[in-house]
């Protein structure tokens, strides 16, 4: 599955840069006020002029965007240079997805089956999760793919996609839609094509039945397997539980605004930056993640010239604009108006951020805006949030510096227990098991792996952490902890430091532990796989001997190297974290090619 750091590496096919992209985006257009700007469009508003301003409170999303809809805020498209491509006002959204609602009855398709659409960020794919509400049919979003280089592998996990889902219609951006026919041949998909094949679909004169309280509400890909998809079964009643969680956590107010690139297949992009302004009736300015990988500081310039007071990313998109800055930052970017800087999705790094924090200091940055959360796409989206507006907050663990995730939103609980499955005392660590109105029932039509991580309303989350103040922190994945002679290693600890290496960048390392080679005696040996680049053998033997030594000061241990091509790189989740349990597979099926050292 797509992960977001891939996107943020390999290129998008420039057919999806085109004019016709932009000419696709303009067509979801709404209509122009009298005095428009001189390129022909302007973007919703930050603030509504007479709607009342409502914290979510909703019974679904259709009736949060049956509010919305009485107002002028919505959302905006831009490109990798800054330009508005495209505006769709909540207004001109409900009845776009009205109209959308219709055609999906008029051909055919059943309350409660599924429709798989490819989310692009445009305002295309908005029309259609809408629509699909309306209509009672479930949507199922899914990744675009990174690059023409990838096309047989993401056409496969698509068609799993399509498969697991049960999908009867597919609906893709133009240039995407031949994957999509590919995919679906075969399977139940009777409707699959561009937004122009559902568009000429006949619109049944009907009254509309949208999704409601106690229904589904769609599927979401976790980030598991890629070979097996697992699709968590959002309902309406956990979706809004947790979207007036946050709200409230994040204590969002009517002049608040935000900016993402976030990829909207991901339950952070979609349900952060579009579902859960819809239910505040916030505007959103949207970048798609290929142009944020083409121009980082356009995430920046952005939120300076929109005076947006939200934003969202992992730890490596903030480590990305840093590294890209060169210490030499714009001197027209101004992000005094930044009041939450949120940041998940992935183990959260204090030397980047802290590094962003100096590098952008002089354009106004304050790092009190810095928000960590913790979350999964089992409970939607987000568990722990912190407070709003205090910064990061760090404990010291086994001689390591962990970050603070806050409380759980009001309602659920948190509990970390220990290998007899007791609740463990503050600062123990243990697993993370979590219980609360935003806990999915199960995944769609995978009975034996709901159960396997749901036992009476309490979710497994597999993440180890501890209580800290009452606040949630993580340490890292239970299946990827190192033990070697009884002491625990975090392996992030190793590919942090190794990553640090003058020619390596973040996301280059990989480490985990097997049976020793010469062992018998069960015992372990770390092994760490390094993306680099082919070169002389020297220079190969000199960067595994500096790899080697890094991980010795690092961890006190000693460390199988291995040197690996970028070329197919380190496996990913579909949140964009490293995969050390496919990695480590596909070490021992010996799939990697080395490079020497």
């Amino acid at each position: 599955m797509t992960s977001i750091r891939e996107v943020l590496s390999v290129p998008f096919p420039e057919t999806l840069t085109s004019e016709g992209e932009a000419s696709r985006l303009q067509r979801y257009s709404s209509t122009l006020p009298a005095d428009p700007a001189p390129e022909g469009l302007i973007p919703t508003p930050t603030a509504n002029g007479t709607l009342p301003f409502r914290l979510g409170g909703f019974a679904s999303l259709c009736e949060a965007l049956d509010y919305a809809a009485l107002g002028e805020t919505g959302l905006n498209f831009f490109d990798a240079r800054g330009k508005l491509l495209s505006r769709l006002a909540y207004a001109d959204l409900r009845v776009q997805a009205q109209r959308f609602a219709r055609r999906l009855i008029g051909a055919g398709i059943g309350r409660g089956e599924r429709m798989v659409i490819v989310a692009d960020t445009w305002p295309g794919f908005c029309v259609a999760f809408f629509g699909a509400q309306y209509a009672g049919v479930l949507p199922v979003p899914v990744a675009v793919p990174v690059g023409l280089g990838a096309k047989e592998g993401y056409i496969t996990q698509l068609r799993r996609q399509i498969v697991a889902a049960g999908a009867v219609a597919v609906l893709a951006p133009d240039e995407l839609a031949g994957f999509a026919k590919t995919a679906a041949t075969g399977t139940w998909a009777r409707i699959v094509g561009p937004i122009s094949t559902f568009e000429a679909l006949p619109e049944a004169q009907v009254e509309l039945r949208p999704l409601g309280p106690g229904e589904r509400c769609y599927i979401q890909f976790s980030s598991g397997s890629t070979r097996q998809p697992l699709g968590v079964d959002i309902r309406q009643n956990q979706l809004m539980a947790n979207i007036d969680g946050s709200i409230a956590r994040q204590q969002l107010d009517e002049h608040d605004a935000g900016v993402s690139w976030l990829p909207l297949y991901h339950d952070m992009g979609l349900i952060g930056f579009v579902l859960a302004p819809m239910c505040a009736q916030r505007s959103v300015d949207l970048l798609a993640p290929r142009d944020f990988a083409r121009r980082p500081m356009q995430w920046l310039s952005l939120i300076s010239r929109r005076r947006a007071t939200i934003t969202y990313s992992p730890s490596f998109g903030y480590d990305l604009v840093a590294r890209r800055a060169f210490g030499r930052t714009p001197p027209d970017i101004d992000l005094s108006c930044l009041k939450l800087a949120g940041i998940g999705a992935d183990m959260i790094q204090t030397a980047v951020l802290q590094r962003f924090a100096e590098t952008f200091a002089a354009n106004g940055f304050d790092p009190r805006a810095f928000l960590a959360s913790y979350g999964m796409a089992e409970v939607c989206v987000g568990l722990s949030i912190s407070d709003r507006f205090t910064g990061l907050r760090t404990d010291r663990m086994d001689e390591r510096e962990f970050v603070l995730c806050g409380r759980p939103m009001d309602g659920h609980r948190a509990q970390v227990r220990g290998e007899s499955g007791m609740p463990l005392a503050e600062r123990r660590v243990g697993r993370i098991f979590v219980n609360g109105p935003s806990v999915m029932p199960g995944y769609f039509l995978r009975t034996e792996e709901s159960l396997a991580v749901l036992d009476d309303g309490w979710l497994d989350t597999g993440d180890l952490g501890y209580f800290c103040d009452g606040e949630l922190v993580i340490t890292g994945r239970a299946k990827d902890l190192i033990i070697i002679n009884g002491r625990n290693i975090w392996p992030q600890d190793i590919e942090w430091a190794i990553e640090a290496l003058p020619g390596l960048r973040r996301g280059d390392a990989c480490a985990f532990s097997v049976e020793a080679a010469n062992g018998g005696d069960g015992g372990e040996e770390v092994v760490v796989l390094v993306q680099s680049f082919a070169g002389e053998a020297q220079v190969m033997s000199e960067l595994a001997g500096s790899i080697r030594q890094i991980v010795k000061e690092t961890v006190g241990v000693e460390c199988r190297i291995e040197l690996i091509s970028r070329q197919g790189g380190l496996p990913l989740t579909s949140s964009g974290k490293l995969s050390r349990t496919r990695a480590k597979a596909e070490f021992l099926a010996g799939s990697y090619a080395t490079l020497g050292g």
